[in-house]
């Protein structure tokens, strides 16, 4: 069976995701022994009250016995260009990186706030 394959994401998307993905950076604040909250700075996007980092995730460990861990994280974008739903790639790929570095995907619950482009996600490993 011959199956094409064909990648209908624009390549100038390609290289705005590799781009900021690339440029991303993280300061950590200690918020409780149990959180952890992170701004988020990126190339291209910024909040705009203070010019600072364009979001935040708030990590929060959920601690039962010492055999369960379950995490919940939330990621909130500030900067409203990545509100905008033409953004919505953009805004899954980093969030999916910003899981990816800072929880490592472990059995995870995601909320992104980002406009038009908020959804909720579950990261399981099997």
């Amino acid at each position: 069976m011959d199956t094409n394959i064909i990648d209908v994401m624009d390549e100038d998307l390609k290289n705005q995701i590799e781009k900021e993905i690339n440029g991303m950076t993280f300061t950590k604040n200690f918020r409780s022994p149990t959180a952890e909250e992170w701004y988020i700075f990126l190339p291209n996007y910024k909040d705009p009250v203070t010019g600072g980092a364009s979001g935040k995730t708030i990590i929060h460990y959920n601690l039962y016995d010492t055999k369960h861990i379950f995490i919940n994280t939330t990621i909130i974008f500030d900067d409203p260009a990545l509100h905008k739903s033409e953004l919505h790639r953009l805004v899954y790929a980093i969030s999916d990186e910003i899981v990816n570095r800072l929880v490592g995907y472990a059995d995870t619950l995601l909320s992104v706030h980002s406009g038009e482009n908020s959804y909720n996600a579950e990261y399981k490993q099997q």
